[in-house]
């Protein structure tokens, strides 16, 4: 049996990798991926095969996730349950994409996760095993009775490490967990399973690590201009820059003026609600610079058709099914929507706010002549509004005439 286990070097995986070796007899293969966390990388090779893992890989992933993932949900302005930027949930299926494909290259026969058994990770984990390679098998230890019982909680977990040498950087103290990549932060259970416990005071607020306050940004905005292709965000202030590149600039900039910060009581895949909050300081300046070059380029009902769609795609985001056909075909019709979507957005930033300056592009379809009030010529003609009124007006003059009209007041 050979298993290739997602793997971070915190405590739970550190954990499971000796466990895993102790349970199965297995050959253990660890693989991390870097999706922009900035977190300490290094070491994990070496720590990875002193636990019992026989190989390890840590693969550079920031632009394939921009690229490929994060940019693909942004053309579909995808936000769950319109407060949620799905950092997290984005992230999800390339890395078991990647750690399936270690699977290939190793053949090895098992892949496993430490995800827990209540949350949505574990749906974006094996939703995506199953989608790439059925066969595969799957461990999931928080999953299985056997492993609960070993390590009901945290501190059982800190004196596993302790008693087989296994160096971890834990603390019972630690009041809430925290999961980064290039597009947010998380930080979610300890104190914060409380909805009511406010983390933005003076002396909670230590918490936050991509932007500062709104009342500590600073007393004069700061302007941003974005230059979209397509759909896609491809310059910031004039200069070219990749998907990554691009988004750690954009973080900077919005962290810098207190953007991005969310407070949500989130309804789960598997049924409970769950209290988060969430810094995404780049993908909320995206988002919105990204809905103005829309305004001016998209037809009304293709922007009508598409926004109607923001729910489901968000949803099968969120829950787990990036590799579903329904995923796909969603993003085909939002794809083509996007052909002309070219333009620049001027953007002011100013204490945890983004306020719209201006927007242009070659394909706009905003009509001065047409939009002004001030009798220009055109090809508009205003007459026509009265037959145009006076059809869409036909069934509620017929309603009033055969039922007595609406129904006014109380």
């Amino acid at each position: 049996m050979k298993i290739v286990l997602a793997y971070s070097g915190g405590l739970d995986t550190s954990v499971i990798v000796k466990w895993l070796k102790e349970t199965y007899d297995a050959e253990i293969i660890t693989f991390a991926a870097d999706v922009g966390q900035e977190e300490e990388l290094k070491g994990l090779d070496k720590k990875a095969k002193k636990t019992g893992a026989s190989k390890h890989y840590t693969l550079d992933l920031v632009e394939e996730f921009a690229s490929d993932f994060i940019f693909p949900m942004i053309r579909a302005n995808a936000i769950y349950e319109g407060q949620y930027y799905l950092g997290t949930s984005i992230a999800r299926p390339l890395i078991a994409k990647a750690q399936v494909d270690i699977a290939h290259k190793e053949k090895a026969d098992t892949v496993a996760h430490g995800a827990t058994g209540k949350g949505n990770d574990q749906c974006r984990f094996e939703l995506t095993y199953m989608a790439l390679d059925p066969k595969l098998q799957i461990i999931a230890p928080w999953k299985m009775e056997e492993y609960r019982a070993l390590f009901p909680g945290r501190a059982e977990m800190i004196a596993y490490c302790a008693e087989h040498k296994i160096p971890v950087e834990a603390s019972l103290k630690k009041p809430y967990s925290m999961d980064r990549n290039l597009l947010h932060i998380s930080y979610e259970a300890g104190i914060l399973e409380d909805p009511w416990f406010d983390p933005t005071t003076e002396a909670n607020k230590g918490m936050f690590k991509l932007s500062v306050s709104p009342e500590d940004a600073p007393d004069k905005p700061e302007y941003v201009e974005i230059d979209f292709e397509a759909g896609n965000a491809v310059a910031v202030n004039g200069k070219k820059l990749s998907p990554g590149k691009l988004l750690k600039a954009l973080n900077k900039l919005g962290g810098k003026h207190g953007i991005g910060r969310v407070d949500l009581v989130e309804n789960r895949f598997v049924g409970m609600k769950s209290r988060g909050v969430y810094e995404t300081p780049g993908g909320t300046i995206l988002m919105q610079a990204h809905r103005q070059v829309e305004s001016l380029t998209l037809d009304r009902e293709v922007l009508q058709l598409r926004d109607g769609l923001i729910p489901k795609y968000a949803q099968l985001v969120y829950n787990g099914f990036w590799f579903a056909p329904e995923r796909e075909a969603l993003q085909a019709l939002v794809d083509e929507s996007q052909r002309y979507v070219t333009g620049t957005v001027r953007l002011k930033l100013y204490k945890g706010n983004i306020i719209t300056c201006g927007r242009k592009s070659k394909f706009s379809m905003y009509d001065d002549k047409i939009a002004s009030m001030e009798g220009v010529k055109s090809w508009y003609n205003q007459s026509d509004a009265t037959g145009f009124i006076r059809l869409n007006g036909l069934r509620l003059r017929a309603r009033n005439l055969a039922q007595g009209g609406p129904k006014i007041g109380s």
